[in-house]
């Protein structure tokens, strides 16, 4: 389940992001990108489990629609149906976004609006925080075939990424308090015990994804920043390359942290 998650979050939130790349950037770009987002859902599909929810078999069909939209792209963009590509991005993109509130209300069974609407927000912005730091790093990449692209489109797609993470340390801060809280009051709405279960031996697995989820992708999101600033884009592309992986490790350990405390971290 973390691995389905986690791939179909990479693949849908590449999609999501490809919207705010300039046209400038190529054709290949967007087919390249259009591959790998269907290619991970693809690969996600084979970690699913038979959908035993109602919300679960929204989740499955929302994106087995996301999945054929982004494929026909990928099959069509630089050949044919140009008038009507701007249609199977938005049907990809709206999909999508129902695939990803059908799976947050999937992955809390029983749990209340706070803790669903909380999960929501977080699979929402782990999106977000995946596709762009994946699109960033590709994008940044790809200035070594167009060496004349606008500086100013990897930086628009940086900010994406440092907003994106903003947003996720915020919901990340917020569930922690509220689990915290809530536990106190022993109303255990966002799981059991949480406070100590950070503080435990288990709590490694926390600490890691506050670690390298957030903490490292702040700093590396920061100098990549400044970087292409100076128009040193080899050097943003390396840095990029490293936020990336610390993003993934993060994000991995939040849905793992998920599934097992129910705290949408």
């Amino acid at each position: 389940m973390v691995l389905f998650l986690f791939l179909s979050h990479l693949g849908l939130g590449i999609v999501f992001t490809l919207v705010f790349v300039s046209r400038e950037a190529g054709v290949k770009f967007f087919r390249f990108n259009a591959g790998l987002a269907a290619a991970l859902i693809a690969v996600a599909f084979i970690f699913h489990s038979d959908p035993s929810s109602t919300a679960g078999r929204v989740a499955f069909i929302a994106l087995a629609i996301s999945e054929a939209a982004i494929a026909l792209y990928w099959a069509t963009i630089g050949r044919v149906l140009a008038s009507i590509r701007p249609a199977i991005v938005a049907v990809a993109v709206a999909a999508g976004l129902v695939a990803i509130v059908a799976q947050a209300i999937a992955a809390v069974p029983g749990g209340t609006v706070t803790l669903q609407a909380m999960t929501i927000a977080s699979f929402l912005s782990s999106a977000a925080l995946l596709g762009g730091a994946c699109t960033a790093m590709t994008l940044g990449h790809w200035y070594l075939i167009l060496p004349s692209m606008t500086v100013s489109h990897l930086q628009t797609i940086v900010g994406l990424h440092i907003g994106s993470l903003v947003v996720r340390a915020v919901l990340v801060t917020a569930a922690v308090v509220l689990a915290n809280h809530t536990t106190a009051l022993g109303l255990n709405e966002l799981g059991p015990s949480f406070h100590h279960y950070m503080t435990s031996v288990d709590g490694i697995f926390f600490w890691q994804r506050v670690l390298f989820g957030l903490a490292g992708p702040a700093v590396l999101s920061y100098l990549t920043w400044e970087t292409a600033k100076i128009r040193s884009t080899q050097s943003a592309t390396g840095i990029l390359y490293v936020d990336f992986f610390t993003v993934v490790v993060g994000e991995v350990l939040a849905k793992y942290i998920l599934l097992a405390m129910r705290v949408p971290v």
